[in-house]
């Protein structure tokens, strides 16, 4: 069978890294996303260093008739092998002051979008007995923080979501994780919707990995019984440090004064 991979939000940041590493083990690609141009001069690059076919197609995740389009295909695609439900965005601020709509677009592209494509997908894949889950998380799914309130809570869902599926498809050869990333050098902090309350150079470098590092913990991961995968120490010290009341306490504190020497510098 010809392998082929279904990445959502694949135009930028860790999609389109999964492409990457994917095409360059051979896989086919379908790659989905919101920005067409983006899409078309990735699959064109893709095909003409590792031979592979890859397909850009537009399609926004908060869009139901959208989803369900996707679905269709993945649901009669006798080579799809691997399916990773990436899109998403962030929104930082506090929920009382932030517009309904765009916390609810985060729940159908973050939840409803993720559990439609998933639901497409197993069917064939169980028949097939064999075939790949990633649904891509976030450390946030164990950090309930203020600010970023719906995020964390889908993150979770997410995660909660992909251990018990996995319980439901023992013995089936499909096996789903949950990537719980920390800090990543993407595109995500630069949106509008996140940079306005978050800045870089507050999270000592340390913590800060590079999505090719962490699509390789991943990929690596498809390989074990883990599904729950957080890529590298740094990220399990984090997520440790951030459940510890006293050391999240300090490191909070922390936090605060990086911010206000960095105000001091710009002034």
């Amino acid at each position: 069978m010809q392998k082929t991979a279904y990445i959502t939000g694949a135009s930028s940041g860790l999609g389109a890294e999964f492409a990457r590493q994917l095409a360059a083990q051979g896989y086919n690609l379908i790659l989905v996303a919101r920005r067409l141009e983006r899409l078309e001069t990735l699959a064109a690059e893709l095909r003409q260093k590792y031979h592979i076919h890859a397909e850009a197609l537009a399609a926004d995740l908060a869009n139901p008739a959208d989803v369900a389009r996707l679905a269709e295909r993945l649901a009669h695609d006798e080579n799809l092998a691997l399916l990773v439900n990436n899109a998403g965005f962030g929104l930082n601020g506090p929920f009382a002051q932030a517009e309904i709509e765009r916390q609810l677009e985060m729940l159908d592209v973050h939840v409803s979008a993720a559990m439609r494509l998933t639901r497409a997908a197993l069917p064939g894949m169980i028949a097939r007995r064999a075939g790949n889950i990633i649904n891509v998380s976030s450390l946030a799914g164990f950090i309930p923080r203020g600010g970023s309130a719906t995020y964390g809570a889908t993150k979770a869902f997410l995660n909660s979501f992909s251990e018990a599926l996995q319980k439901e498809l023992k013995d089936t050869g499909v096996r789903v994780q949950a990537l719980c990333p920390g800090f990543t050098y993407t595109e995500f902090h630069d949106a509008r919707a996140v940079a306005e309350n978050f800045k870089r150079a507050e999270i000592p470098r340390f913590f800060w990995q590079n999505a090719d590092e962490v699509v390789r913990a991943s990929l690596a991961g498809l390989g074990s019984e883990r599904v729950i995968v957080i890529p590298g120490w740094r990220n399990h010290l984090l997520k440790f440090m951030s459940q510890n009341k006293l050391v999240l306490s300090l490191l909070l504190a922390w936090r605060q004064a990086r911010r206000r020497k960095l105000a001091q510098q710009s002034s």
